[in-house]
């Protein structure tokens, strides 16, 4: 019975965010002062690439994967070996898809595309968006330069980003991360590291000075977190990702 109640009440929760939804978004104003390029994906040697204007581009992801360090692959594996095989398999699955289904809803949500036919729905997916909107965008997030936008650094790598805009009034790079347990900062340098690749590519291509990155964290739990890198220690995180496109390259040269 009291299982059910909370579920009700969650149902409410939900309900009554949907409808003020309108209300967070009209303090949210797009500035269309960008123009993102248009690019397609393609897998070339068993990793993701973006063909974007006339290059075949290296994605982020693809780059830190491919530059991991040692430590980080002896992890992976003993993790593997713990839950095995197959079941990391389906734990990865299902943390991918519960991740699209997330940015989805985050995407819509950040273009306006949201309507009350989707009251009442309370899947996973989408509490955790709520959480992430009412505790990471609400009167923090205040104009929209770019969603789920291309962006790419000439002759280097590619890369997809969630959010652009001005976050508590800087310029700021905005990521959507989804996570089976709550994470500390020391744990997510990789997230820093692609940030700091987006920020690096905005600079470049489109004369901004992002000194800012936001990573808006939500657990399958419904635990939201916030992560903020900016100023010298984002200037550190840019630095190290160009050492990785450069150990990325000779790499690909020496193979």
């Amino acid at each position: 019975m009291l299982k059910n109640l909370l579920k009700e009440i969650n149902i409410l929760k939900i309900n009554f965010f949907f409808l003020i939804i309108p209300i967070i978004r009209n303090h949210m104003q797009w500035n269309n002062k960008f123009i993102y390029p248009k690019s397609t994906r393609s897998i070339v040697q068993g990793s993701r690439h973006y063909s974007v204007n006339e290059e075949n581009l290296p994605s982020v992801t693809t780059i830190l994967k491919a530059t991991e360090s040692e430590e980080k692959k002896v992890k992976l594996a003993e993790w593997k070996n713990r839950v095995g095989h197959k079941q990391a398999e389906i734990i990865s699955r299902e943390a991918t898809n519960r991740g699209s289904s997330m940015h989805d809803y985050l995407e819509k949500f950040l273009l306006g595309k949201l309507n009350l036919d989707l009251l009442g729905d309370n899947t996973r997916e989408k509490m955790m968006a709520d959480q992430i909107i009412e505790n990471g965008l609400r009167d923090k997030l205040s104009e929209i330069w770019g969603c789920e936008s291309t962006l790419y650094y000439p002759e280097k790598y590619a890369g997809t980003a969630d959010c652009i805009g001005i976050y508590e009034n800087k310029e700021t790079i905005i990521d959507f991360k989804q996570s089976n347990k709550p994470k500390k900062d020391e744990w997510i340098d990789d997230y820093y590291l692609q940030c700091a690749a987006y920020s690096l590519a905005h600079n470049k291509v489109h004369g901004t000075n992002i000194t800012q990155a936001a990573i808006l964290l939500c657990t399958k739990d419904n635990i939201f977190q916030r992560f903020i890198v900016e100023g010298e220690r984002l200037i550190n995180y840019e630095n190290q990702f160009l050492e990785k496109v450069e150990q990325f390259y000779s790499q690909r040269i020496a193979n």
